[in-house]
């Protein structure tokens, strides 16, 4: 890896090097340490600890130290981390630095919620357009941006230089416009249809199911209920499964 700074990379002293190779999950942990950072700065701290900054985003400290020191921040002993530079160090690395042109296609009940975020604009995005194929939503206009038909798209993506693409359509209409963006040139996508989108090598595709989300969480719901219904036999909880089978936690682990 050049350890040379890349022409967009922070000037200050210590500043991350060219643009580093980071594992899948460092990559997703990053954001999570830039809105801790964020919520720092914003209270008046000029230096954080490891351990401060690890219980602020939620993660272990050694695997946050790790992560950090894969960009070339090692913070200083007694001291911590400089708050300052770390947030130009990482939104450096997320490619933060520039604000990113965003196209929003589905303005339906999340669509909308979505378009009159302002959130994305502190996080360095910009919503750029909005898209919809229903006649009866073109030309409304939500947070001072006009809702264009579809069929705009190839003009708009190419004057608003557009890097990502957000669906918020139903399931049916997904991969119509995800086909859509990729013609224009849209390697990103961020998809929240509930459906399983098929692109072409080198489009990243990020999906957003809630209620997959709310499934999971109702994995654990109903987990801990099962192991508080039953008395353990021998140190063994007991989990009830349909058709009158009850299995102990042992049994579970091995598959038995």
């Amino acid at each position: 890896m050049s350890q040379h700074r890349h022409p967009g990379a922070p000037g200050r002293a210590g500043a991350v090097p060219a643009l580093p190779d980071l594992p899948e999950a460092t990559v997703a942990r990053l954001p999570e340490y830039l809105r801790a950072l964020h919520n720092l700065a914003e209270t008046g701290h000029e230096t954080i600890s490891s351990e401060g900054l690890a219980n602020a985003a939620g993660v272990n400290s050694a695997k946050l130290r790790k992560d950090l020191s894969q960009l070339g921040s090692y913070g200083t002993r007694g001291v911590g981390y400089d708050v300052g530079l770390l947030i130009e160090q990482i939104e450096y690395v997320l490619g933060l630095t520039q604000r990113r042109a965003v196209a929003l296609v589905g303005v339906g009940n999340l669509g909308h919620a979505l378009a009159g975020y302002d959130g994305f604009a502190t996080r360095g995005f910009r919503i750029a357009a909005l898209f919809d194929a229903d006649p009866g939503r073109v030309g409304e206009e939500i947070n001072g941006l006009v809702v264009r038909h579809i069929d705009e798209l190839p003009q708009v993506a190419a004057d608003e230089s557009i890097a990502i693409g957000v669906i918020a359509t139903p399931a049916a209409a997904a991969q119509q416009v995800a086909d859509q963006l990729v013609a224009v040139g849209v390697t990103s996508i961020l998809n929240f249809a509930p459906c399983v989108l098929s692109v072409p090598p080198g489009v990243d595709v990020r999906k957003v199911d809630l209620a997959i989300e709310l499934q999971i969480l109702s994995f654990h719901e109903h987990r801990k209920a099962s192991l508080t219904a039953f008395p353990t036999t021998g140190g063994s909880a007991l989990t009830a499964l349909p058709n009158g089978f009850v299995v102990t936690e042992s049994q579970e682990a091995i598959g038995t």
